[in-house]
């Protein structure tokens, strides 16, 4: 088992958490900057972001939750190897990192990107107990034709892509909508218009919303 080094934000009541789950060659500050515009908008919230256990192949500065065969020239078998051994890794963070907090999964939400989505919408169906919500930007699911077999709980999710995202496909998000919605989940959806692979605004103020919402701040 690996241990992931993380960044902390918030104070020392932790009422209600978020974990960043940041993409493919960055690092957990890649997303933790965003619990400053959140963090109004949350009180009581606390924001933790992890380093992806692997230094990513192509990006020796950033990391990785797994490789991936077409970017890094990896073999399928490997991808699926480390991907493996890296949901080991972080379900093993979360479990140490809420039971730190003193929060349950019910305060507790996923909010990941890219690599990072892919993450989140593997582990969390497949967790005894739901997290309060899952946002995924910008990602995909990874082998939908297990998920209906294998889910165990079914946290809220909100999805969210870029319309001009040249390297996750749009239409990655109604794929992995559709999927879950199938298997027995409620799936919100977000296209940011105008957006490549990254963030908006717009997108940010969504799911700030849905947070608030699936955390009972309103």
């Amino acid at each position: 088992m690996r241990t992931l080094d993380s960044r902390r934000k918030g104070g020392n009541e932790t009422e209600r958490l978020v974990i960043f789950l940041h993409g493919y060659g960055a690092d957990g500050n890649d997303l933790l900057g965003l619990s400053d515009p959140l963090a109004p908008h949350m009180p009581g919230t606390t924001f933790v972001a992890p380093n992806a256990p692997e230094i990513c192949a192509t990006n020796p500065g950033g990391f990785q939750w797994f490789p991936i065969p077409w970017i890094d020239g990896s073999s399928e078998e490997a991808a699926e190897t480390s991907m493996m051994q890296s949901v080991q890794d972080l379900n093993a963070f979360i479990d140490t990192t809420m039971e730190e907090e003193g929060v349950t999964a019910a305060e507790t939400v996923l909010f990941s990107f890219s690599q990072g989505t892919m993450m989140s919408l593997h582990i969390a169906p497949r967790r005894a107990e739901p997290f309060a919500g899952i946002v995924g930007f910008s990602g995909r699911l990874l082998q939908p034709e297990s998920l209906a077999d294998e889910v165990v709980s079914r946290p809220p999710v909100l999805l969210a892509h870029g319309d001009q995202d040249d390297l996750v496909p749009v239409q990655s998000m109604p794929e992995a909508g559709n999927a879950l919605t199938e298997a027995g989940f409620q799936v919100y959806a977000h296209v940011m218009e105008g957006t490549g692979h990254g963030i908006a605004p717009d997108g940010l103020s969504v799911a700030a919303a849905f947070m608030r919402d699936v955390l009972q701040l309103e």
